[in-house]
């Protein structure tokens, strides 16, 4: 210890007036040693601020007091929030000396960084998110979490004995006539795309038709009517195919009755609906879907002129099966689903009928019936096949004039027109063989549809030249040599 630090008198002397430096203090000031009792009386009260004022030993001034009482107020404030995470049972809070009061609960404020947590604001609980995160709006659990059965409380007073014995199932409700139609019309339409009677009989057995079932026969045959005839055979099909499944032979009869009566409607719309629903009923008996002596019971019955010639007309078709006549290929086969070779006779067939009648407008009709859009390439080329083999300016004139038709009227498309004669130029090498002069009858018909705007000058351009036979000079001795101009 140095000796300023000795000769300073400790705070404990003051308040005494005890000093083991008295003598220096005599010397200093001889007056201070003797005091009056108002003078004593404010000694003592500044020696207990003072011992306010000192902690552990150490002198402290105002400003310093004031920070170490932040401190404490800080630190009890930290150990309130820790054990209140610790004890839920217990709220702590701060008077507003900073002392610690028990028995209080007051709900700590949470800042505005954290108005989105999770964690639990009550001052309660260990910090974890409410409900063990399964907590919140929309949540109905944890992720992954599995309920199982729920057991019945008996002593519930809504309890009922029996509910333990029933049994739930799900009951669809029967289709009325106006929910019919809008749910059934678009699987039939759908079907005409597809053509899968399981997908068809999949969806009306989830449905309950109930007392609709026998007109799902009529409503397909109504939409048949108005469609192609690719439709009207797949509707044949899908009568075929869901009798039995899905439709009793009693749901058939009943149905094929009601188109009968609805003819006169029918034929608003479609005029020759007569001759229509007598094949459909025809190809129903051979496919023995109807009974036999279901056209012999209307006779002697029947008072409607159109219902009297659909009988008749099945009537015929029947009699005709006994001939040799095949009535389950009375529609045809619609587009795509033909085999190709049957495709390529019946074109040539129609080009045969053509050249025959010149009827341009039955051509057109014919080649749309078909059905393929997708194959008139095939059309073209044997067109121009025919045309090839020709004798004559009949066939040739009668062909162009058919190609610009069907050009106009966009039946077949350029696309299909110009792989037609890409085909022919390809294989003209091999007709060449059969027919010698097929690279110049293809020269001029080529021309030809060019200057009436059946193809392009692109498309002429690409027209192969046969090359020609010719003799030479003479200094090349008489040499053959093949030259294609």
């Amino acid at each position: 210890m140095t000796a300023a630090h000795r000769l300073l008198p400790t705070h404990r002397e003051q308040c005494t007036g005890v000093s083991g430096l008295q003598p220096i203090r005599e010397a200093e000031d001889l007056s201070d040693s003797f005091v009056s009792g108002d003078e004593d009386h404010g000694r003592s009260a500044t020696c207990n601020k003072n011992i306010n004022s000192e902690i552990n030993g150490n002198w402290l001034s105002s400003s310093s007091n004031s920070i170490h009482e932040a401190r404490l107020k800080a630190k009890a404030k930290r150990r309130l929030r820790k054990n209140s995470s610790r004890d839920s049972g217990r709220g702590d809070s701060l008077s507003e000396n900073g002392d610690v009061v028990r028995g209080t609960s007051v709900a700590p404020t949470s800042p505005k960084s954290k108005l989105l947590d999770r964690k639990s604001r009550q001052g309660k609980g260990r910090g974890l998110p409410k409900k063990g995160g399964a907590g919140g709006k929309g949540v109905w659990g944890r992720s992954g979490e599995v309920y199982g059965p729920e057991e019945v409380d008996q002593k519930d007073p809504n309890y009922d004995e029996a509910q333990e014995n029933c049994v739930y199932e799900t009951v669809v409700p029967p289709l009325n006539e106006r929910d019919f139609e809008k749910t059934v019309t678009p699987i039939v339409q759908e079907y005409f795309e597809h053509g899968d009677t399981n997908e068809v009989a999949e969806l009306l057995a989830e449905l309950n038709l109930g007392p609709m079932r026998s007109e799902v026969p009529s409503l397909a045959v109504s939409l048949a009517l108005e469609a192609k005839a690719s439709h009207r055979e797949l509707t044949s099909r899908l009568l075929t195919d869901l009798c039995g499944p899905v439709l009793s032979h009693s749901d058939m009869e009943s149905s094929f009755d009601k188109i009968l009566r609805e003819l006169p409607e029918l034929v608003l719309d479609t005029p020759g609906a007569p001759q229509l629903v007598g094949q459909f009923i025809a190809r129903a008996v051979s496919d023995q879907i109807l009974s036999k002596g279901y056209i012999e019971g209307y006779k002697g019955r029947v008072d409607c002129e159109y219902t009297r010639a659909a009988l008749d007309r099945a009537a015929v078709l029947l009699k005709m099966s006994l001939g040799g006549l095949r009535i389950d290929s009375q529609w045809g086969t619609g587009g795509g689903q033909r085999p190709v070779i049957q495709l390529i006779k019946e074109m040539n067939l129609l080009l045969k009928e053509y050249i025959l009648s010149g009827d341009i407008k039955e051509a057109e009709r014919c080649l749309r019936d078909l059905e393929v859009p997708h194959f008139h390439h095939e059309f073209v080329y044997e067109a121009i096949v025919m045309v090839l083999e020709s004798k004559g300016e009949k066939t040739f004139n009668m062909v162009l004039q058919l190609l610009k038709s069907l050009s106009l009227s966009s039946i077949i498309t350029v696309d299909q027109m110009r792989r037609g004669y890409e085909r022919i130029y390809m294989d003209i090498a091999e007709i060449n063989i059969d027919v010698p002069r097929a690279y110049f009858i293809l020269e001029q018909f080529v021309d030809k549809s060019l200057s009436i705007e059946v193809i392009d000058v692109k498309l002429r351009d690409l027209c192969p030249c046969r090359g020609r036979k010719r003799f030479v000079s003479e200094g090349d001795g008489g040499v053959v040599k093949l030259e294609s101009y």
